[in-house]
This record gives structure tokens, sequence and C-alpha cells, in this order.
């Protein structure tokens, strides 16, 4: 029986959803991947039954937490861990991210899953905080990922946004990270497209100034620098930016709007991955990494180019709340048993919205159980009033 499904014009739209998953899901995972290395950053879950509202404490239902990141590494990926994927900044609050962290990078080692992890500033409770204190909250925070084993992932600061009065303040802050870090990081650059608060990262505005204090950055400490994850939506730029990197210095792309290409490359490079719609795509991405293991770029371009139109569709303006559609797929897709996001992020978009994410991932064939995914869109629909 067909799904009705609201359009963004109020209207209902007649819907038939498919019987069979994407024969690539039920591939078996390989080895490791040889030609790129590839990071899924991964959602959390959140514990439907505890009594905390949007301001509390975040709640994580640990078990289905790591269970998911077992299932995107028992497909050769890894897991990028309290990212902005993982709600940072948005629900995911300071202690609870260094648990996640703590129990993540505990379940890597048992099962020999590569992880990275987010390093911030975000226990900072203050607007007006200095240099020394966004130093200070970073050192705390590498501590916690290196002492877990885990790779660190430098992420932006909203911190070190509002107090650095230019270039040089980030040059010296990140300067005095790397020299301390035990091991090569990877640098992230989070446009303010996912966090207003970044705008003028850099020290400016203007991103080719940016760009260049970026790589300021990288060149004074290239043994430091494992990679830079760029997300700024922008392939043209990201394609600038990797030629100009230091010669061991990997891109890791974080473009959910032109993954394909970047990492696909040119005869000048590629583009490495640490990617959020990695999360939901996490078994068909693994098999069209395969596929470029081969050489075969138009294979892997065959598989991942159809995922465009739903990745743009979850990350589309205002994208910081991607999150909401992420984790939405994870339930359809039988991840976890309910719709809850921890903050209550749930209700970040429309239903409309959500009714055109479980079309587009249905279509491409996403949902290990096609019949379970309808079921659950359609209870979503019943709570909104839409009878069927």
């Amino acid at each position: 029986m067909s799904l009705h499904l609201p359009d963004a014009h109020g209207a209902l739209r007649a819907y038939e959803p498919r019987t069979e998953p994407l024969s690539a899901l039920r591939s078996t995972p390989g080895s490791a991947f040889t030609s790129r290395t590839v990071f899924s950053a991964a959602h959390v879950v959140a514990d439907p039954y505890a009594d905390t509202g949007p301001d509390g404490p975040a709640a994580v239902d640990w078990d289905a937490t790591l269970a998911f990141r077992r299932h995107l590494w028992s497909h050769g990926l890894g897991v990028a861990e309290a990212m902005d994927t993982a709600q940072r900044g948005m629900g995911l609050d300071w202690a609870t991210a260094a648990e996640l962290i703590r129990r993540s990078a505990a379940e890597a080692r048992a099962t020999g899953g590569r992880i990275a992890c987010g390093v911030g500033t975000d226990q900072l409770t203050t607007t007006t905080a200095t240099l020394a204190e966004v130093r200070s909250a970073y050192e705390e925070q590498l501590a916690v990922v290196e002492e877990s084993g885990a790779q660190a992932i430098l992420m932006a600061s909203r911190a070190l946004a509002a107090t650095a009065q230019g270039p040089d303040d980030y040059l010296e802050v990140y300067g005095h990270l790397l020299r301390q870090a035990a091991e090569p990081v990877i640098l992230h650059w989070l446009g303010p497209m996912f966090d207003p608060a970044l705008e003028g990262y850099w020290g400016s505005s203007d991103l080719d100034t940016a760009t260049d204090t970026f790589l300021e950055v990288i060149a004074a400490h290239p043994d430091k620098v494992d990679g830079i994850k760029v997300s700024l939506l922008d392939a043209r730029r990201e394609v600038d930016l990797r030629r100009r990197l230091p010669q061991g210095v990997r891109c890791y792309t974080g473009d959910d709007f032109n993954y394909p290409e970047l990492i696909a490359g040119d005869d000048q490079g590629f583009s490495h991955a640490l990617l959020g719609i990695f999360d939901p795509l996490g078994p068909l991405a693994a098999e069209a990494v395969r596929v470029l293991d081969t050489g075969d770029t138009d294979g892997f371009r065959a598989l991942l180019d159809p995922t465009v139109e739903l990745s743009r569709h979850l990350f589309q303006a205002p994208t910081r709340y991607y999150k909401t559609g992420v984790v939405l797929l994870a339930w359809l897709a039988g991840h976890q048993s309910h719709f809850t996001m921890v903050g209550g992020l749930q209700s970040a978009r429309s239903l409309p919205h959500l009714a055109r994410a479980y079309e587009l991932a249905d279509g491409l064939g996403l949902f290990p159980d096609p019949k379970l995914a309808e079921e659950r869109m359609r209870n979503l629909l019943s709570l909104y009033g839409v009878n069927q």
C-alpha cells in the first residue's frame, strides 16, 4: 500500500516504497581500503527515557551508540567521534562528549577499528574567554583524546573565533597545540554554514586571506599535521587548497555537497574523506571506495553520485540541522529503536523535509529492511496527523 507523504506545499502525494534493499547492503565487507582513508562522523543515540530538557546534560543510550560505531567499523570505515555530527555544541555537552570519547576509543581498541576524536573548547561557558583560557580548554580536551589512544582532530572553536583579534592569535594558539601534540593531528575548518559562530575563522571573513593563515599554521608544523578536514561546501576552493598542502599532509573532504568528485580526484590529486553523510551511507560508501581501490573511478562514481541528492537535501540550509535527518535515517534503518535526539533536536526539521529524506533514502535502497522503514515512517506520519 502506498504511503502518502506531505510535500513542501502541504499537499499529500502517493509514494510506493521499494521492497528490496540495494544489493551493496548485502555484500560481505572486504579488506581495509587501500586507495583512500575514510572516516564517517557518527551520530549519538539519545536515551529516550531520560528525564532531561534541551538545556540539561545530554542523556545517551550507550549500548545503541556503540553498536552503531561497530556497524561502521564492520564495513571498514573509520569513526570520527564527538564531532559536529554527534551534536557537539548542539546538545552534546563536554562532560558527555568526554565519556563518549573514552567509551568509543575503548570499543575501537577491542574491535580493531580506526578512530579519531574531536578536540574543542566547548567546556568554556563564558563568552569573554581569554586566549589563555582557550588554550587551556583545548589542552584539557587534547589530553582526554590522547589518553584514550585515539587520534586528535583539532576542531574549530567558537571561543577562539570570539576572542581572536586577528590571524596572529590563531597562529599562536594552534602553534602551541601542535607543538605539544604527541601524534600528528587532523585540523578541522568548519564553515559558518555549519556553525554561524565560526564566521571569520582564521582571522578573516575573506576566504583567500583565511586560507593563507590556515596554510601558514600547517607549514610551520607539517610533521604534526596528518591532514586537514575542510567543510566549506566549495569544491573549487577545496581543490585549490589541497594542491597547496605540504607533501604528506592529506586533505579529508568534509564537503557533503560534492564528495564523489572530490574523493575521485583528478590528475593532480584527490581528497580522502571525513563526512557526516557517510553515517547514513556507511555500507554503500564502503562498497564504493572498494570499487575505487580497484582503479574503477567510473564504477565508484556510479555508486556514489546518485546519493548526492539525498545529501544535499539533508544538508540544506540551515545546514547545522542536518543531524535531524541523519538520526531519522538511522531509526528507519533499524539502528535504533526511536527517533529522539539529545537536546530535542528531532523537532529541528519539518515533516515535509523528513518525508523527502525518507523517500530519497528509500529510492536509493539504503534501508536493510524496507518494510520496517515503511512501518516506522507510517507511524511518524500518523503522529503528525497524516492519516493513510
